[in-house]
């Protein structure tokens, strides 16, 4: 896949700098590992373990999101797809197959940052770097990646860690994103990076 993207576009390199970096492990929700939406979700399950695991050993923060809509907060969102994914609907809860025992923000957009306290938490921690992983690549990683990147975040996407809906959204994703905002690099790079360091 990176070799795909570098054909197109330069691909800019960074290091994990372990004492300021943070992982945001985006929507790994029972709605989308479950369903049909996002077929290659279950893939990720355990490359998203390992990254929990390995900043876990490290002693660095981990942020969880669940997307959840209510109908005063769901702007475009209840436009745009009709069905909403209420806090009470057991697919909206964070899957058992996902190690996740730190913090959850719970967001109401595809952008995590939007009416949360993420930035707050991460500035509170010191965090200068984001490694995000999960899911949708295209739209709640994307955006909170391009956010990430315009709130002074320098961010690492792991292009074997998120899911789309299929390859070539997915690769669309990635090929933008890697054209401007986030440092692409593989799960085991990232994992070494955090063991060297």
């Amino acid at each position: 896949m990176l070799a795909e993207i570098s054909r197109s576009v330069r691909i800019q390199r960074t290091k994990i700098r372990v004492e300021s970096c943070a992982l945001l492990v985006i929507d790994m929700q029972r709605l989308f590992l479950d369903s049909k939406m996002v077929l290659s979700a279950p893939v990720i399950i355990p490359r998203v373990n390992r990254l929990i695991q390995a900043f876990r050993r490290r002693n660095r923060p981990i942020i969880f999101t669940r997307h959840v809509n209510s109908p005063a907060n769901s702007g475009m969102m209840q436009e745009w797809w009709g069905d909403l994914i209420s806090p009470d609907d057991p697919r909206s809860l964070l899957d058992k197959r996902i190690d996740a025992a730190t913090a959850v923000i719970t967001k109401s957009q595809y952008d995590a940052f939007y009416g949360t306290n993420l930035e707050e938490t991460l500035k509170r921690d010191s965090i200068t770097q984001v490694v995000i992983c999960g899911v949708v690549t295209h739209l709640c990683c994307e955006t909170t990646a391009r956010s990430a990147f315009c709130r002074g975040f320098s961010v690492i996407f792991p292009p074997d860690a998120t899911a789309s809906y299929n390859r070539s959204l997915h690769q669309a994703s990635l090929l933008t994103l890697c054209h401007g905002f986030v440092y692409p690099m593989l799960v085991d790079d990232i994992v070494a990076g955090l063991e060297q360091a």
